[in-house]
């Protein structure tokens, strides 16, 4: 005996209809939409990278457009009068009077000024005119980014042959001041006139005996013939020496040949700088740096990463 079925209500057929759909959409998606946003994805990442691509040259330009700033030496009644203007001038009497004012630090009789010329407002002899503005850098000899202090230190360890200043030290920040004075108004990475030590790099080995004879009749009037500089009699180095005990180590820039040939050219003789050539100047250098001067006990740490240059005295 059969069953007669029951009308489907309209509300019943309406769901149905609207559950097939709904699972025939969520198959495409599954199936074919998620595949067409994939390609939306694709292409958005595609348009991301070319437009990286495009502006990588832009990326790497600087943004401030190199500049050669002009040399300027502050005067000294520009200093201010207060504690940072008192800062600024015992700041520049340790850097004049360094073996004197800091013996507990300082290993040779040397002053900071003997290489920093006028109190280092020298062109072209080791300036610390806008100075401030160009550290922290990396430098090649440490492997490392360099401070303003490390690279003061530098020379209390090398220049002097002594030790270093502590970096929160009443007197290194006096130094810092100083040269932060002079630095006043120059732009952070931007060239300045007549700045570091300048060099001269000859085809060809020093001749060390025609060195001598240039250091004979140019140098040994002011640095002595044994090269051990000339003191006044209450101590003062009126020119410092340039081998031996009182001198730099071998790990001072001064002890590089193609430094000292750059330095010997522009300013020696005193008052005289420019008056030899660049071979006599690099026979000379030759000579004074290859003479006998202290060790210096931390060069194994120096140049870590294997570029050493070619005029190192190690």
């Amino acid at each position: 005996m059969s069953q007669n079925k029951q009308p489907r209500s309209p509300i019943l057929s309406i769901l149905f209809t609207l559950g097939i759909l709904v699972t025939l959409a969520g198959l495409f998606f599954v199936f074919g939409g998620s595949e067409l946003l994939n390609q939306k994805n694709e292409s958005a990442k595609k348009s991301i990278h070319e437009s990286i691509d495009k502006n990588l040259t832009n990326l790497a330009e600087p943004i401030i457009e190199k500049v050669v700033q002009p040399f300027r030496v502050p005067d000294l009644s520009s200093v201010p009068n207060d504690k940072y203007g008192d800062s600024i001038l015992r700041g520049k009497d340790y850097l004049e009077h360094t073996f004197e004012k800091l013996p507990q630090f300082v290993g040779a009789k040397n002053n900071c000024t003997n290489c920093h010329l006028n109190s280092g407002t020298t062109q072209f002899a080791g300036p610390w005119i806008g100075v401030v503005a160009r550290f922290p850098q990396y430098r090649s000899r440490s492997g490392k980014i360099d401070t303003l202090t490390d690279r003061v230190n530098d020379c209390f360890e090398r220049s002097l042959n002594g030790r270093r200043l502590p970096e929160k030290s009443s007197e290194m920040t006096d130094i810092i001041s100083y040269m932060t004075w002079l630095s006043k108004g120059y732009a952070i990475g931007q060239d300045i006139q007549g700045s570091g030590m300048p060099k001269i790099v000859l085809d060809r080995l020093p001749d060390l005996k025609a060195g001598r004879v240039i250091y004979e009749s140019k140098c040994a009037s002011c640095h002595q013939s044994n090269g051990q500089g000339l003191y006044t009699d209450d101590g003062h180095v009126a020119f410092p020496a340039l081998w031996g005990s009182k001198s730099f180590n071998i790990g001072a820039g001064m002890a590089r040949l193609q430094t000292a040939a750059g330095f010997v050219k522009k300013n020696m003789p005193i008052g005289q700088g420019g008056s030899l050539s660049d071979d006599e100047a690099w026979d000379v250098a030759g000579y004074f740096t290859q003479q006998n001067r202290p060790d210096f006990k931390n060069k194994k740490k120096d140049w870590p990463k294997g570029d050493r240059p070619k005029d190192a005295r190690y």
